[in-house]
């Protein structure tokens, strides 16, 4: 509890909440990671939560957004740990005088440390110890995790942009398994990252009463800063799609240099092939000329032809 007198207070029996509401004069935060069943029951019935709000919480994986009841909002987002396929879901209500947040951790991990949350809105409070304050504060940390994951998306970018001009083709299987699945990555953490720039505008709007006037700056900085957020995202988007579509004319240009050297190749041998056709090698002497030396000369032909042909084609970079 964040007193208003500039006290900070440990609330840890649950039966003391609704004492605590009662009596006001501060502002309450309860924050349940993994919460179990009975701890969900429990601040169901401490905080008068809706019912559809909860069975939201019940089976995580919703999309961000932000809803309006009677007495409180609920909001849903994603904080990362730094990969953007990492992403552990916060469902938040908000109402006047009181916060929860439900966090669902990634693998064991909560991706965004509510402690340095708390800490900051105590250091920072001094003039806006409310709800609205501290929901900006946490939306502001969550962002902050977005620009950690895009910094990762980048750095692996930058090593398959690298790969795809000296890969050699043993390589071409797994880098473009690599680009296929940094695309689905991306397109998942797109999904969980935009539409809060809809719960940040609903905010913004006025719309969720907890929220003063007076804090709404603040939520315009998040808003930027998920504006940027969703910017980088579409250029990464981009790049990724030009590093797909550079990989592809890679591999059919050296599917056509395949093509030349057999091709030439090809012809070479077939120059060799038509004099063997037309004179017949397995004469003693080659017909229709009846000249002793004529075996010998067809294999000069055959030698010339194919000196000749070697030497046109790797003038012209097909060998």
């Amino acid at each position: 509890m964040f007193g208003d007198d500039g006290v900070t207070k440990q609330i840890t029996d649950h039966d003391e909440i609704s004492d605590v509401l009662a009596a006001g004069g501060g502002l309450v935060w309860v924050d349940a990671l993994d919460a179990t069943e009975g701890d969900l029951t429990k601040i169901e019935e401490e905080f008068g939560l809706h019912p559809l709000a909860m069975e939201d919480v019940r089976h995580p994986g919703q999309r961000p957004k932000i809803e309006r009841y009677d007495t409180h909002a609920y909001l849903i987002a994603y904080a990362s740990n730094g990969d953007p396929q990492q992403l552990s879901e916060l469902d938040v209500f908000v109402a006047q005088g009181w916060m929860v947040t439900i966090r669902h951790s990634f693998e064991n991990d909560p991706c965004i440390d509510i402690d340095d949350v708390g800490a900051r809105f105590d250091r920072t409070r001094r003039e806006h110890n409310t709800v609205g304050f501290l929901l900006y504060t946490l939306l502001d940390a969550v962002v902050d995790t977005y620009f950690d994951a895009l910094d990762r998306t980048e750095d692996q970018l930058e090593v398959i942009e690298g790969r795809i001009f000296t890969a050699d083709t043993r390589e071409e299987r797994s880098l473009q398994e690599r680009l296929l699945a940094l695309r689905r990555e991306l397109l998942m953490f797109r999904r969980r990252v935009v539409p809060l720039r809809d719960v940040l505008q609903v905010i913004l709007r006025q719309e969720v009463q907890p929220i003063r006037e007076d804090v709404q700056r603040y939520f315009q900085d998040v808003l930027d800063h998920i504006l940027r957020v969703i910017d980088t995202l579409e250029t990464q988007r981009e790049l990724l799609g030009n590093a797909v579509d550079a990989h592809l004319a890679v591999v059919n240009n050296n599917m056509n240099q395949i093509m030349k050297k057999m091709t030439s190749w090809g012809a070479i041998l077939f120059g060799a092939a038509l004099i063997t056709g037309v004179y017949g090698m397995n004469f003693d002497n080659i017909p229709e000329l009846h000249w002793h030396y004529g075996y010998f000369m067809a294999l000069g032909l055959m030698v010339l032809l194919t000196l000749g042909l070697y030497t046109w084609f790797r003038r012209r970079d097909w060998l």
